[in-house]
């Protein structure tokens, strides 16, 4: 599994790998973060898609989301009103800030919110229109996802 996960072992200290989930610390910046693939590979995928929940306590930020879409995002525009990236946790629904590639939460208390639902969550799953207008979803997995963003969070308590 490790080896599936999208750039996060290169240069960095693994912190394990628990179910789909990793946790991995950057002690160059210094950063730690989880990190997950989709369930499922989208044949037309543009790039690796996935989920990371990160920390970088030299800026104090803790459980920030980020998410990589597995297409190019529709641009926002009049001919574009559909183009909004909404992440699903059971029956939570968190509106996203989307750029072309990438989606976040609006303000840390929706991290939060964000964090707390995957915790007690099964899935997730991310849904956009990419740019040509066709409805995509990445879903993930979050058995041991809980495990991997306190593993990670545990990585990077020494640094503060």
């Amino acid at each position: 599994m490790a080896g599936a996960m999208p750039d996060a072992a290169q240069a960095r200290d693994s912190l394990g790998v628990f179910e789909s989930w990793g946790a991995f610390r950057d002690p160059s910046v210094p950063r730690c973060y989880a990190i997950a693939e989709p369930a499922r590979r989208h044949r037309d995928a543009a790039w690796r898609a996935y989920a990371s929940i990160g920390s970088w306590p030299k800026q104090g930020v803790r459980g920030q989301i980020h998410f990589r879409l597995s297409r190019a995002r529709a641009p926002d525009g009049p001919k574009n009103a559909n183009s909004k990236v909404t992440l699903g946790i059971g029956d939570r629904q968190f509106a996203l800030v989307a750029g072309t590639a990438d989606a976040w939460a609006p303000d840390r208390r929706t991290d939060a919110a964000i964090v707390a639902a995957i915790r007690s969550g099964t899935s997730m799953s991310v849904q956009g229109r990419d740019a040509r207008g066709r409805l995509f979803t990445d879903v993930y997995a979050l058995r041991g996802a809980a495990t991997a963003i306190d593993a990670a969070a545990l990585g990077c308590a020494k640094t503060r």
